[in-house]
């Protein structure tokens, strides 16, 4: 994970091809295996929302390049951040790259917050993963 004040990226290389990772990344009941509950679609300018136990987070489909890459705003009233998901096809699978940028500084608790929840979201993203495997 590299960290600054105002980003975070996180890349994994997963055994999966990147049409797999996509569906998880794009698709309702996916996301809300891994992420949160969601009314997402990956329509570029479309709005949406995740949801859990702990509030709510907004946003707007900026970009969306089936199996290649993903980008949406995310935030609430006090945070305005991307988040942009790259996938790669690599010979044994697909290296996922996650960036979220935008975080204030004079707001710690959003980029703590993220510096925490996201490893924990991508292990959850590759159970979900193993299990569709199995299906």
């Amino acid at each position: 994970m590299t960290e600054d004040a105002r980003k975070i990226i996180l890349e994994r290389t997963l055994p999966h091809p990147p049409e797999k990772i996509w569906r998880a990344l794009t698709q309702p009941h996916l996301l809300e295996e891994w992420l949160m509950k969601t009314d997402f679609r990956p329509d570029v300018g479309k709005g949406f929302s995740f949801s859990a136990e702990w509030g709510a987070v907004h946003g707007k489909v900026l970009e969306a390049e089936p199996h290649r890459s993903l980008s949406y705003t995310w935030g609430d009233d006090h945070l305005k951040s991307v988040v942009t998901w790259t996938l790669t096809e690599t010979e044994t699978g697909t290296h996922l790259r996650l960036e979220q940028v935008g975080f204030p500084k004079d707001q710690p608790r959003y980029f703590m917050g993220a510096k925490a929840g996201w490893p924990r979201f991508l292990d959850n993203l590759e159970q979900v993963l193993g299990r569709e495997e199995s299906k």
